[in-house]
C-alpha cells in the first residue's frame, strides 16, 4: 500500500483563492516589497514566483533588484524607505545575502509589523510564547498541509530533523503548540535513524538530497520533506528518498509540489494579515 501523496499545489491554490476573495472586498490592496541583492539564480526564481503570487491574489507589489556590490548603508536606506511607505504592508529581503552584508542587521532593521517572513527577534519571541501575528512561511505551510489532510500532531511523536532558525526551530514550536511530543534532531544526534523511526510525524529540513530512506521511517508515519535539492542527474528532489519512503509511510509530501508552493501561499497570508492589522 503506497502512501497518500500530500498535494501542496492543491492546498496552495485553495489558500490563494481564500486570500483573493478577501482582497477583492478591500478598498486598499495589501502591498508587498521584495528586495533581492545579487544574481543568485535560485533566489531570482523565488522572487519571480512571489511577484506572480501577488498578482494572482490582487496585491500591490514591488521588486527591488540590487546589484551584488550594494553596500549595507544603501540596503538599510531602502529598508527604511519601505518601512515608512504606507503602500507597503510587508517587506521581504531574499536570503542568502552576499557575504559582505550582515543578514542579522538587515532582518533587525525591518519593522516587526512589516516582517512577513517572521524572522525579526520580536516575532520570533512571539512565536515562542504562542502569541504571534506572523509565522515563518515554511513551517506555517507545513502546519496548514497537516490540517488540510486531517493529520493532528496532538499526542503524536513528532520528530524534526534540522534546527535552523528559518524552519527547524519554529517548526518544533508549532508542533509543540498543537500538543505534539517534539524531538529536534541534528548533525550531532547519535542515532538519527532510531529517533526518526519513533516519529508519527517526521519533518525533514537538512539540505541533503535523498538522505532519509525507508529505513528511517516508522510504517504509516506522515513524512514532510522540506528539502529542495538536486539529485545526481540535476533533477529537483528533496531530503527524503521519495520512491522508497512512499512504500512505508502513511502520507508524504513530494518534491516539487509539496511544501514549496505552501511557502509562498503563507507569505501572502502574512501580508494580508499585516494589511488588516495596519487598517485597524
Amino acid at each position: 500500500m503506497s502512501a497518500i501523496i500530500i498535494d501542496g499545489k492543491a492546498v496552495s491554490a485553495k489558500v490563494r483563492g481564500e486570500i483573493a476573495e478577501k482582497v477583492a472586498g478591500m478598498e486598499k490592496k495589501p502591498g508587498l516589497a521584495v528586495v533581492i541583492v545579487g544574481e543568485d539564480p535560485a533566489s531570482k526564481v523565488y522572487v519571480r514566483n512571489k511577484a506572480k503570487g501577488c498578482a494572482e491574489v490582487g496585491f500591490y507589489s514591488e521588486v527591488h533588484e540590487l546589484p551584488e556590490s550594494t553596500t549595507e548603508e544603501e540596503l538599510m536606506a531602502l529598508i527604511d524607505r519601505l518601512n515608512a511607505d504606507e503602500r507597503i504592508n510587508g517587506i521581504l529581503c531574499q536570503l542568502p545575502l552576499p557575504k559582505h552584508l550582515n543578514e542579522k542587521a538587515v532582518i533587525d532593521r525591518i519593522r516587526p509589523d512589516k516582517d512577513v517572513d517572521a524572522f525579526h527577534p520580536v516575532n520570533t519571541g512571539k512565536i515562542m510564547i504562542g502569541d504571534y501575528d506572523f509565522l515563518p512561511c515554511t513551517p506555517a505551510g507545513v502546519m496548514r498541509l497537516l490540517e488540510e489532510y486531517g493529520i493532528s500532531p496532538e499526542g503524536k511523536n513528532c520528530v524534526v530533523v534540522g534546527r535552523s532558525n528559518i524552519v527547524g526551530k519554529p517548526q518544533a514550536m508549532l508542533l509543540l503548540q498543537k500538543n505534539g511530543t517534539v524531538t529536534v534532531c541534528h548533525s550531532r544526534t547519535p542515532d538519527l535513524k532510531a529517533e526518526c523511526r519513533r516519529a508519527d510525524i517526521l519533518v525533514v529540513a537538512i539540505g541533503k538530497a535523498k538522505f532519509i530512506d525507508a529505513d528511517y521511517i516508522k510504517p504509516g508515519a506522515t513524512v514532510i520533506d522540506v528539502g529542495m535539492d538536486r539529485d545526481e542527474n540535476g533533477k529537483l528532489c528533496g531530503d527524503v528518498d521519495f520512491e522508497s519512503v512512499k512504500e512505508v509511510a502513511g502520507a508524504i509530501t513530494p518534491v516539487p509540489g509539496g511544501v514549496g508552493p505552501m511557502t509562498i501561499a503563507m507569505l501572502l497570508t502574512n501580508t494580508l494579515k499585516a494589511a488588516e492589522i495596519a487598517d485597524k
